[in-house]
């Protein structure tokens, strides 16, 4: 249900984009916005690991520096069928993790040492699980494709001001304001699904939603309080929104409320 929710919401935002560009450029804008959202996408396709690891200031650890971490990561790997990532710690109380990566060949997974003074190693397997869920079903692909789309209506909106003309002005003033807002509410929309996901496959690699729903209760109690500042574009990544306290608007929200992810993992009474 994840999976089609996330490809209904792809073709929502496509239909926006191409109801964008009709209205200003016909669909040459749409092609002209769309091939230069996607150069400038591109690299960050590519690169995105080390961009994202830098931006967190997470530090590569070897084996011997924490072989109990890496014995959990190389066996959630291996239950999930993929090769050993890289692994990072990121030096910060509070307790959060992510994984990127375009493929299972070239992904990484970081945590907080907050994160690993909280829970325990049954909760952090299951929490390492929810993370290379998102590596296995290739979200990092999906996220650049979403943000592909929305640049490309952003620069579409944009072009509406200058070369909406006379005629359609009224109709180039609506796209302005309201088509990067519902490019961002859509966009916010597909990492929830990928959450939602994430949390399932997670669950399923370690054959323990129970571990991961304990271990969310807890780190939602720790980044409210201990909120952290990381660049909005690298947010969605973390198991947990680690801006804490801050409120997000729901609409705007990368993370589903940690109250529907329990309730979804409490429901896998098969594992």
């Amino acid at each position: 249900m994840n999976n089609l929710r996330t490809a209904v919401l792809l073709a929502a935002m496509s239909g926006l984009l191409i109801a964008a560009g009709g209205v200003v450029g016909g669909m040459g804008g749409v092609i002209i916005a769309t091939g230069i959202a996607a150069a400038m996408n591109f690299g960050s396709y590519w690169f995105s690991a080390d961009v994202v690891l830098r931006s967190s200031h997470a530090v590569e650890i070897e084996r011997q520096q924490d072989p109990r971490l890496f014995n959990v990561v190389e066996e959630v790997a291996t239950r999930a069928g993929m090769p050993m990532p890289r692994v990072y710690v990121m030096d910060t109380p509070q307790p959060n993790a992510f994984a990127t990566g375009r493929n299972p060949k070239h992904a990484a997974v970081a945590v907080t040492t907050g994160i690993r003074q909280m829970l325990s190693e049954r909760e952090l397997r299951a929490v390492l699980g929810h993370e290379l869920a998102h590596v296995s079903n290739r979200d990092i692909l999906t996220s650049s494709i979403v943000a592909t789309i929305a640049s490309a209506i952003s620069m579409i909106s944009f072009m509406a001001l200058f070369f909406g003309g006379r005629r359609n002005m009224i109709a180039s003033l609506v796209v302005m304001l309201v088509a990067p807002m519902a490019a961002g509410v859509i966009q916010a929309a597909v990492s929830r699904s990928r959450e939602f996901e994430a949390d399932h496959d997670g669950a399923r690699f370690v054959g323990d939603p129970m571990a991961l729903a304990s271990a969310l209760a807890k780190i939602d109690r720790g980044v409210q309080m201990a909120p952290r500042q990381v660049p909005e574009a690298t947010a969605h990544l973390y198991i947990a929104s680690p801006f804490g306290g801050l409120k997000t608007s729901a609409l705007f929200s990368t993370h589903p409320s940690t109250e529907e992810r329990i309730r979804r993992l409490e429901a896998m009474t098969d594992y």
